[in-house]
């Protein structure tokens, strides 16, 4: 379970943006911590949906009860004073140990491929992931194991974390505002990088070297089907490369939550204690995760999604 000073049980947060993909994840786990969790949003979202029982203000402006702590989403940072969204997630990483997945494209496709895969074979992690995941049950859950959390550095909020491994899919420059170049955006993160002990970045991963290091005869039919795919579908070495390997499989989206399912047991390779665990995991899951997060992709893409960050 989280360390014991954070002493969630008893306190009373009022969550400003709770209808953003990562705050709705914070009040979450504020919730099942036992935290009193209220909050409030400009309108109605998506993300609402896995708020049931919290009281949520909709509309207007922000009315925290007296003597509640205010916890406020970036977006919505110049409408009341209270603790920002980056301080309130740094103090639960700190307290757990803790994968933090980061990067332009797909990190919350593999964060929530990692804690599925902890969950799975009995690991019992807990997570904070800025998505609808219906295998996991929602958005955030409690566990005594890991903590996998999808960090963002659109507002340099990914900094403050202080994760034991931090996995990094890509980077692109994808926010302007917060970034003169991507010059600037690689510095950013090579600087936090520097204080994370152990990084895994996803361009020098080749997942062969993960299924080969694993020795049996579940090699055969992994390595078969990785030799059948195309060169793209075997590395990912950036953005662009990766959505071209999605775009080729426009299909049923099969191909494309492979690529992703080997992507996530390459990040998972430094979890010694995963080993042998992760050939437990059937790929029909990896793949209804991967097609979900697709949906609501192109749900987000019709206007239907409420970000925060």
């Amino acid at each position: 379970m989280l360390n014991q000073h954070i002493g969630f049980a008893g306190r009373r947060f009022y969550f400003v943006g709770i209808g953003g993909s990562g705050m709705s994840a914070y009040a979450n786990m504020a919730r099942a911590l036992g935290a009193e969790v209220r909050g409030w949003d400009v309108r109605e979202t998506i993300f609402m949906g896995s708020l049931e029982g919290i009281d949520v203000d909709v509309g207007g402006e922000p009315a925290p009860p007296d003597g509640w702590k205010v916890i406020v989403s970036t977006a919505h940072a110049q409408r009341i004073e209270g603790t920002s969204r980056a301080a309130f997630l740094a103090e639960i990483v700190a307290a757990q140990r803790s994968i933090v997945v980061g990067g332009a494209h797909g990190k919350t496709t593999t964060a929530a491929m990692i804690a599925y895969v902890l969950r799975e074979t009995g690991r019992d992690p807990a997570w904070i992931i800025g998505g609808l995941v219906p295998q996991l049950g929602g958005n955030a859950g409690v566990g005594a194991g890991w903590l996998v959390v999808e960090g963002d550095e659109s507002d340099r909020s990914i900094g403050a974390l202080a994760p034991q491994i931090a996995v990094i899919t890509n980077i692109e420059l994808d926010h302007h505002a917060a970034y003169a170049s991507e010059a600037e955006l690689r510095a950013f993160f090579d600087e936090w990088l520097e204080t994370v002990p152990q990084v895994v970045r996803s361009w020098e991963l080749v997942p062969a070297e993960l299924v080969l290091a694993v020795p049996g005869d579940h090699n055969r039919p992994v390595l078969d089907r990785m030799h059948a795919q195309d060169a793209g579908l075997r590395r990912v070495q950036d953005r662009r490369a990766h959505q071209a390997a999605v775009d080729a499989a426009v299909g049923d989206g099969e191909a494309a939550a492979r690529h992703l399912l080997q992507l996530q047991l390459a990040v998972t390779n430094p979890l010694a204690e995963i080993g042998d665990a992760l050939l437990d995991l059937g790929e029909a899951h990896a793949v209804g995760i991967a097609q979900h997060r697709h949906d609501e992709a192109r749900g987000a893409a019709d206007g239907d999604a409420h970000m925060d960050e």
